[in-house]
């Protein structure tokens, strides 16, 4: 099942060519990681106690407007402690970027520990086939 959510570009999102600039992208994603988690898991993220170990991005086109960006997320894969998600990324119903990033969970001495089973629920609901 995809998740989907809107935000929306500030002005200071602008760089000096007018477009969004490119690092703020992962800012849009993380945005989606949030409201998925908030929206989906019923939990805030960061109780989740999964960080970030990667993050990549493909841009296709710039965001020249402060229109809204909308970000689908799709669960792709889920290991024994990690999860990965894949991004859309559309402003004016044209595709601007896609993602992937991949979260960790760790334990209290910083080393990756098994996926709780709530989240291994939510995560499986929302895989993609």
């Amino acid at each position: 099942m995809t998740f989907e959510t809107t935000v929306r570009p500030r002005y200071r999102d602008l760089d000096t060519m007018g477009h969004v600039n490119n690092a703020v992208y992962a800012t849009y994603v993380e945005q989606a990681r949030i409201d998925f988690f908030r929206e989906e898991v019923g939990r805030k993220l960061e109780e989740s106690r999964a960080v970030l170990a990667s993050l990549s991005i493909e841009f296709e086109r710039p965001v020249d407007s402060l229109d809204d960006v909308t970000v689908s997320l799709d669960v792709t894969d889920v290991g024994s402690s990690s999860v990965t998600f894949a991004y859309d990324l559309r402003a004016g119903g044209e595709r601007v970027a896609t993602a992937e990033s991949v979260q960790v969970a760790l334990d209290d001495d910083g080393r990756p520990t098994p996926l709780d089973d709530g989240l291994r629920e939510a995560f499986e609901r929302h895989r993609a086939e």
